[in-house]
């Protein structure tokens, strides 16, 4: 046999990995900005078959069962709705995007850490406000000295933010790919410019 003949039966196996769908609450926002909420298309489909999501839009390409064929779903939407959270989780991720993923001494973008406003040596607490994210040239020349000493400023003051406020936060760093399918449903509750 020709040594090629595995490509005639195969299809591309990454293929129908990259087909995520958007989830959308029952109110037909996204459960969450960033990260997007997103799921594979296996779990739409199974969403789907038991009923538990609507689909709203789908892609071009279909997936096939002995005794079904049903195309891919790109939007979902719950039917129960799940009430978002109040409370924010103090987490890495969550204080980076607090900042906007920039320094808040110098304002640089990468290589970030988090840094203690108070130093824990002299008393500091991890907490919402006392944990600023800093690049690792500021955090190292800031030491564990109050900034004053230190000859250096706040952007803005640390505090905790509000989960709405977050969520908001979070539409200003989309994904680095957004299906068009969706766009009808990711900013539609912002408000329009004049």
């Amino acid at each position: 046999m020709d040594g090629d003949f595995r490509t005639e039966f195969v299809r591309e196996p990454r293929a129908l990995k990259q087909h995520p769908a958007l989830v959308l609450n029952a109110d037909y926002r996204p459960l969450s900005y960033y990260p997007l909420s997103l799921w594979p298309w296996q779990d739409a489909v199974k969403a789907a078959w038991l009923d538990r999501v609507a689909i709203v839009a789908e892609y071009d390409e279909v997936v096939r069962s002995p005794s079904t064929e049903i195309r891919i779903p790109s939007v979902v939407v719950l039917k129960d709705f799940v009430k978002p959270q109040k409370r924010v989780a103090f987490t890495r991720f969550n204080l980076f995007l607090r900042d906007e993923f920039r320094c808040q001494y110098c304002g640089a973008k990468g290589d970030l850490t988090f840094d203690h406003v108070v130093p824990r040596a002299s008393g500091g607490i991890t907490s919402w406000e006392n944990v600023v994210a800093a690049c690792s040239r500021c955090n190292l020349k800031k030491g564990s000295k109050p900034l004053h000493r230190a000859g250096m400023s706040l952007r803005k003051p640390p505090r905790r933010p509000g989960a709405e406020e977050l969520r908001n936060m979070g539409r200003k760093f989309p994904p680095g790919y957004l299906h068009e399918s969706w766009m009808d449903y990711l900013y539609w509750d912002s408000e329009l410019e004049a």
